[in-house]
């Protein structure tokens, strides 16, 4: 897959972690300085209605989807479009269920590095 998956198990809003997005071949924790990428998002679920705010604060753009696993077989679980987060903006991402929200997370990914004109 062109994208990394990051998972967010349903937690209380207040403790839902930051994402961050692992740049492949660059170096762990204290060296990713060097090419900082992924959006931090946080993902609230309110009963069957879940939202995640992702705000990026990368001069890169990166693609967040949000994805929801919902608790009941006859209940269809979701995988939200890609919607772009550009340097220093903040999206809001919605999805929800009939019933109840099993899981949700936000999957980050790189933007198309093409121009307009595709070169």
């Amino acid at each position: 897959m062109p994208f990394e998956v990051v998972p967010y198990e349903v937690v209380p809003y207040e403790a839902v972690p930051h994402a961050r997005v692992s740049v492949a071949g660059a170096p762990a924790a204290d060296g990713d300085a060097d090419d900082p990428f992924g959006a931090e998002c946080r993902v609230r679920v309110d009963g069957s209605e879940v939202s995640a705010y992702c705000h990026n604060p990368y001069p890169e753009p990166d693609r967040v989807s949000l994805h929801v696993e919902c608790t009941r077989w006859w209940d269809l679980d979701t995988d939200g479009a890609a919607v772009e987060a550009g340097p220093a903006q903040t999206v809001r991402l919605t999805g929800r269920c009939w019933k109840e929200v099993r899981t949700a997370w936000v999957s980050h990914r790189r933007a198309d590095r093409t121009g307009p004109d595709g070169t």
